[in-house]
Parts: structure tokens; C-alpha cells; sequence
């Protein structure tokens, strides 16, 4: 049970510092761990189909391979009931230290799990495996991440800047996972099958150990310390915000529809699209999605920034329609197989999902009452994986078997976004607003 708490609010100069320290460590935690995630993603558009479902054709395989990538999303809500009631209870800090070694040790013991080849359909299930894994450590990790900065946020009107950094470590693990495969796949040439693909998975390890380093060095956040000395601590945060804030569980889910499914297209089934459909090089889709996510450093934190200026739900739905629109332009060009129009596609294709993603972290964990926050906020989120990540690069493969145009994969991606514009609109907004007090939850 957790025990009162004799903080005192810190003088502006180390407020500050630690406001700097949180958010580094959010970043960085962050970029870890969706590292981790990404990794998986790319070597099962491009690896997991052929070396753990030899015996199924092409199509079968990546839908197999898909499949196991999709546990992933299925296992994230877990992680957080589980990692959300543990940060509601014992603090935000304590918490995102375990998600880190949850997800960075599922994601080394990828690096040897045998192929098909040595032991059958074993393999597959020990990827599995291991995949839920990796979905229940991120499955805490963002609601940790994105309170631990935006909690230490004292000025109201940043708070979307504050909360678009851990943001900032999608694009970044992104960038990081796509550069580990093209540079093993150049290195290890023709002997990437075999092991080339492995050493990304085991250098996790390594990362995961800066991270635990920067995280042990800051404090709990005062928001959650206030909690504490007001005896405000629920017992069963997740049973509570299920009971009391159940709508705002539902909006958040929803409202991600725009945002992640589109974003596993352009990112995860691209590869098994571009590269197995189209026969387009390996190297040139990775390194065209490592510039798109080098624009992203820019366009996350900027859309958050405009959101502390315009309002979040305003600057969001700029980013909905956007994204319902540009999925038509994007297969557009990506269909015409030139590789000039296939690149600008790819580049392109993160811009509107960033103008959501920025204030994303902010419209959501800012919905929920401080004492079930994080529950609150990581339920929200990582329902619509379940909804959304995971079965789009699945539904995207179905339909493309089902119409052979990519026009197909353009009218679910709009769906999505009507849905979500929907939801926006019935989101709490609480930009420039105390979000230290308790609602009425």
C-alpha cells in the first residue's frame, strides 16, 4: 500500500531541472522501447513470413507472419490494466523502470529463437511468445512515459509540447529500428536470412541498459507525490476508472482509429507491399521510411506545440481529415511502382498522422482524473491496438488479395478517419486548464 509522502514542491530552478530530466527520460524511454516494438514489425513484413511459415505460399506466410505481429497489439491492453494499476498505485517512476526491462528482454530473446528449419511450428509459437511480451512492457510504457513528462509540466500552456516529447520516441525508434535492418542487410548481404536479422534483436539489450541508467536518476512526479500526501491512492485504479470515467476510455480508443491504423500501413505493411508485391528493392523502402521519420523529429512536437496555441481536439481533427484524404494520394503514387513518386509517398505519408500524434499524449492522458490517470490514459490508448495497429496491416493484405488495388486500403484508411473525427468531437477538451486538481470522476 502506498505510504503518505512528506514532499514539498521544489524551487523553480530544480523544478525546471527535473522537468528536463523527465522528459529526457521519457524521450529516451520511449525511443527504446518502440525500437523494440518497430523491430518486430519490419523483420516480420520482410523475415518472419519466410523463415518460420516455410511451407506456406507468399501471401499465407505474410498473413502468418502479420498474425504472430499482431499478438503484440492484442497483449498491449494487458500491460496496461497491469502496469496501469501499479502506476496509479505506486507511482509512475517504479513502474516505467519495470516496463523497460519487460519489453528489452522479450525483444533480445527474439534474436534466438530457431527458424522453422530446426525445430517446425515452434518457432513460430516462441515468437509468439515473446511478441506478447513485448506488447504488455509497451503496453505500460506510453501512459508512464507521457505522465512522468507532462506532470512536470507547472506552466498550463505547454503542456502539449511537454507531452509531444515521448512522443517523439516512435519516429525515433523508428528511424533506429529501419537503420539496424539496413545496415545488418548491407552488411550481412546474402546471409541476412540466416543471421543478418538476428543481431538488431540482441543489441536491444544494450539500450535498454541506458535506459534504465537515465530513468533510476529522476523523482516521481509532483502530481502523483500530491496524491500521496492527500491519501488520494485508489485501492483498484483500474476497476475505478472503468466505473467512473468509462466514456473517456471508449473516446481515446477511438479516436486513435486515423492515427495507428494508417500508421501500420505506411510503416509495416509497406515493406510486404512495396517489396513483395511491387518487387521493389528492400533498401530503398527502409531508407525511404527512415527520412520519413527523421521528418517526424519536426512535425510531432510541432503539432504539439500548435495544440497548446489552438486548442488539442482543434488540432487534431486538422490531422483526421488530412489523413483521410492523403491515404488516396498515397497509393496512388505508391501503385505507379516509380520510384520517385514511391519515395515522396513514403516521406509523406507520416505528416498527417503526426499533426494527431503531437497532441495526441495531452487529449487523452488530460481527460482523466489524476488518481486514475495512468490506468485511465494506457487503457484508453492501447485499446485501439487491439482495434486499430494490430489487425491493419492484416486487413490491408486481405483487402489488397481481395481487390489488387490500393484504392481498397484508401477507403478503410477513410473509415477510420470518420470514426475518429466522431470521437474527437466528443472528447474533453482541457488545454490551458489545472489538470493537478481532482475531476469530477
Amino acid at each position: 500500500m502506498a505510504m503518505a509522502s512528506t514532499y514539498a514542491p521544489l524551487p523553480q530552478a530544480e523544478h525546471s531541472a527535473q522537468l528536463r530530466k523527465a522528459v529526457i527520460a521519457s524521450t529516451i524511454g520511449t525511443t527504446i522501447e518502440w525500437y523494440d516494438f518497430f523491430l518486430y514489425g519490419t523483420a516480420a513484413g520482410l523475415v518472419f513470413g519466410k523463415l518460420y511459415f516455410p511451407n506456406q505460399d507468399p501471401l499465407s506466410a505474410t498473413l502468418l507472419a502479420f498474425g504472430t505481429y499482431f499478438i503484440g497489439f492484442a497483449a498491449r491492453p494487458v500491460g496496461a490494466a497491469i502496469f496501469g494499476h501499479y502506476g496509479d498505485r505506486i507511482g509512475r517512476k517504479a513502474t516505467l523502470i519495470a516496463t523497460l526491462l519487460f519489453m528489452g528482454i522479450a525483444t533480445f530473446l527474439v534474436a534466438f529463437v530457431p527458424t522453422y528449419a530446426s525445430i517446425g511450428i515452434w518457432g513460430a509459437v516462441i515468437l509468439t511468445v515473446l511478441r506478447a511480451l513485448q506488447g504488455i512492457g509497451v503496453g505500460g510504457e506510453w501512459g508512464g512515459s507521457v505522465l512522468l513528462a507532462m506532470e512536470w509540466s507547472r506552466t498550463h500552456g505547454q503542456r502539449g509540447l511537454v507531452a509531444s516529447w515521448p512522443q517523439f520516441g516512435v519516429p525515433a525508434g523508428l528511424f533506429l529500428a529501419n537503420l539496424a535492418i539496413l545496415a545488418f542487410s548491407a552488411w550481412s548481404g546474402d546471409q541476412f536470412l540466416v543471421w543478418g536479422w538476428r543481431i538488431p534483436f540482441a543489441l536491444s539489450i544494450v539500450l535498454v541498459g541506458i535506459g534504465l541508467w537515465i530513468r533510476l536518476g529522476i523523482l516521481e512526479t509532483p502530481v502523483f507525490q500530491k496524491l500521496l500526501n492527500e491519501n488520494k491512492v485508489e485501492k483498484a485504479p483500474i476497476v475505478e476508472v472503468f466505473k467512473k470515467q468509462p466514456r473517456e476510455i471508449f473516446l481515446s480508443a477511438l479516436v486513435r482509429m486515423s492515427e495507428q491504423a494508417p500508421f501500420y500501413i505506411f510503416t509495416a505493411f509497406i515493406f510486404a507491399y512495396a517489396v513483395g508485391t511491387l518487387h521493389m528493392p528492400r533498401n530503398f523502402i527502409l531508407t525511404a521510411v527512415m527520412v520519413a521519420a527523421v521528418l517526424s523529429f519536426v512535425t510531432i512536437p510541432l503539432a504539439g506545440h500548435v495544440s497548446d496555441l489552438i486548442g488539442r481536439r482543434k488540432t487534431y481533427l486538422i490531422g483526421v481529415v488530412a489523413t483521410g484524404l492523403f491515404g488516396f494520394l498515397y497509393f496512388g503514387m505508391v501503385d505507379t511502382a516509380i520510384p520517385s513518386a514511391v519515395f515522396i509517398a513514403i516521406v509523406l505519408s507520416l505528416i498527417p498522422h503526426d499533426i494527431q500524434y503531437g497532441p495526441q499524449a495531452a487529449l487523452i492522458a488530460e481527460s482523466f482524473t489524476p488518481r486514475l490517470r495512468y490506468s485511465g490514459a494506457s487503457l484508453g490508448y492501447q485499446l485501439a491496438s487491439i482495434i486499430a495497429g494490430g489487425p491493419a496491416p492484416i486487413i490491408a493484405t486481405a483487402l489488397f488479395a481481395t481487390y489488387h488495388s490500393g484504392y481498397a486500403i484508401a477507403i478503410f484508411i477513410a473509415g477510420c478517419a470518420v470514426i475518429s473525427a466522431v470521437a474527437a468531437a466528443f472528447m474533453p477538451d482541457y488545454t490551458g486548464k489545472d489538470i493537478s486538481a481532482e475531476y469530477d470522476a
